[in-house]
Parts: structure tokens; sequence; C-alpha cells
């Protein structure tokens, strides 16, 4: 029995197909069950040039009700919403919003990644995203995106699509969380929101995450087989990424991880490349940037005269929101004392 406020906490299934995608679509939900408490957002690339049927194909294969997108459209669990010809698509506070197509040849349509992106903004760890059959690289840069905000990633078998250029080029990212044929997805769908930590958002109990003897010899493994020691790195981060594996293992207790791990070279792999995700966002970590914009920059930039040369290096800043923070800082910490700077900032 799902309660009122689990109901009112879905998870979001957004589905990215192009070429080959109304075969996996139509496998993808004919071995889905029914009433599983999440909402599904189909993005597809159509044709301009011809009115879509889709609402009529997928309703042969479901019993949930499937829809038209609409703009303002609010999404609600067990329903199916499919993306309208000519259309780009976001979604906030769960209702979907749209807007016409860029005709602009200078203009690359990607409404995967574009869909995928706000999904991840709107959703966090709520979002779900799920690259099917098609050619190009639609998808790749949204399912970074949920990843980031700690979403899950599916795609499909590259063996199991029509055309393996998206499944292939998701994969090549580094991100996904599971790759299956699309009859095998949605057992694998309910399987990991029906995981404690994800139904019920339980953490890993107290005695657990405290079990520095366990986490020690999880850390140890991976310094072993990589190399990298994250002894010293945010433990709060250590211990969120190792519950999303064990979520994506279908692993309830820390012991049984370790013991999952120790001798799994592709998990202890997969859980570096985790732990090495980058999360970022402009100003993120509010205490770090005031210290820099009370203290650190006026102390830096008061004993330059004008005209001299200021370098930062702002060293492991993902896709670059941290070092645009801190130019801004530096440059209006200039103008307002009126010096005239030459300010560089390098990153990487």
């Amino acid at each position: 029995m799902v309660s009122n406020d689990q109901k009112n906490d879905f998870y979001i299934v957004a589905l990215g197909a192009s070429a080959g995608g109304l075969e996996a679509l139509n496998g993808f939900f004919d071995n889905l069950a029914v009433d599983i408490n999440l909402a599904f957002v189909v993005i597809q690339h159509l044709s301009p040039d011809h009115e879509s049927h889709m609402v009529e194909i997928l309703d042969k294969h479901t019993l949930m009700a499937v829809h038209q997108a609409e703009d303002g459209m609010e999404v609600e669990a067990n329903n199916i919403y499919l993306i309208p010809p000519k259309k780009e698509m976001t979604i906030f506070h769960k209702k979907l919003f749209l807007k016409d197509r860029e005709k602009s040849k200078a203009h690359l349509s990607l409404p995967i990644d574009k869909f995928f992106r706000s999904l991840a903004q709107d959703q966090g760890k709520r979002a779900i995203g799920v690259v099917l059959s098609g050619t190009g690289s639609d998808g790749t840069r949204g399912i970074r995106a949920i990843k980031e905000e700690n979403g899950m990633v599916m795609v499909q078998e590259p063996s199991d699509a029509k055309f393996d250029g998206m499944p292939k080029n998701a994969i090549s990212t580094g991100v996904v969380d599971y790759t299956l044929t699309v009859l095998e997805m949605g057992q694998r769908l309910i399987d990991y929101v029906q995981h404690p930590y994800i139904s019920q958002e339980q953490k890993l109990d107290k005695a657990q995450a405290n079990d520095e003897d366990i986490l020690t010899k999880i850390l140890a493994v991976l310094q072993d087989e990589v190399g990298v020691d994250f002894t010293y790195y945010k433990e709060s981060t250590i211990i969120r990424r190792i519950e999303r594996r064990m979520v994506i293992n279908q692993i309830e207790k820390l012991g049984d991880y370790f013991s999952f791990i120790k001798n799994n070279v592709s998990e202890i792999r997969t859980l570096y490349k985790e732990l090495l995700i980058g999360v970022t966002e402009f100003f993120r970590d509010k205490e770090a940037f005031d210290l820099l914009e009370e203290k650190v920059i006026p102390e830096i930039l008061e004993k330059k005269s004008s005209g001299e040369e200021v370098r930062v290096w702002v060293n492991g800043c993902s896709t670059g929101e941290e070092a645009y923070s801190i130019a801004i800082l530096l440059q209006e910490y200039a103008e307002e004392n009126d010096l005239d700077l030459e300010i560089k900032v390098f990153c990487n």
C-alpha cells in the first residue's frame, strides 16, 4: 500500500529516444508493471513535418494514461507524458513547459539533453534518465547533470538497440548505473525505487556509518586498486556515494557491501569514479566564498598597484562555476575599490 506522502514523493523517469526508439519504447512499457508510483516523460526526436500518433501507439502497450504534454501540465505518478512535435520541453516544480524548437541552422536541437538537465535541477535525486535507441549523442550531457544531482541513469544495451549511437555515447561518459535490455529495465526500476534507502529514505544506520573499521577497509581497497587515498575526503560525501552504490547493487548492510567490493575490480573502479563526480554550482559552499570575499581577496588585492597582474589558479573546478564565481568576486572588489588590475583566472 502506497501512502499519500509516498505518492507525492514519486520519482520521474525521463526516456530519451531517437531512431529505433518506437520499438524500444513499446518493449519498455510492455514489460513494466502498473501502479509503481513513477511518472514517465518521453522525449523523442520527432519529425516536424508529420503529426505524431505516439499517444495512440503507446496506449496499446500500457494501462497507464498516456498524454501529449501541454504547457503548464502537472506531472502525476502512473502517467506517461510525450513531447509534442516541433517543441522543446523543460520541467519546473513538476510542471511541464513547452516552447517552439529553434529553426536556426546554427542551433543544434538537443531536446533530450535539455529535458534531462531541467529534470536534474528540478527533481535532484528523484530524477531517473533512460537513454534508448538512437543516433548521435543527445542525452550525454543530460545524464551527467542527473548524476551530479544524485539521480540514476539507465541505458539500453547497445546490442539490444536498433541504432546504438546514443546508447554507446551515453555509456562512454562513465556515469551510467545500469546497461540493460528494454525487457530488463522495468524490474530494475522497481528494485531501485523499492530499496529501503530510496522507498523509506533510510540511511546507513549510525552503527554502520560510524563503523570506521569497515569504512577504512573500503578506503584501503580503493587505494590498493586505484592508488588514491580518500582518508581525508569529506566523510559525508564518501558515505553518500557508498549508499548510492549499495542501492544500485541492491545491498542494505555496509559489511555486505565490503564483502561485495573487496574482490570486485569493476565495482572498486565504479566507486572511485562516483567519488570523483564533479558537483558544481555558482558560489557553492557559502562559508568558503564568504571567507574569500571578506578576507582572502582583500588581503591579496590591497597589496597590488594599479596596472599589476593578478593570477589565480582554480584546481578541480569541474565545469567552471566555481572559477567564474571567484572571478566575479575579484572583479567586484577591484571595481568597488577603484583598482585597475589585470585579473587572470586559470582553471582545470
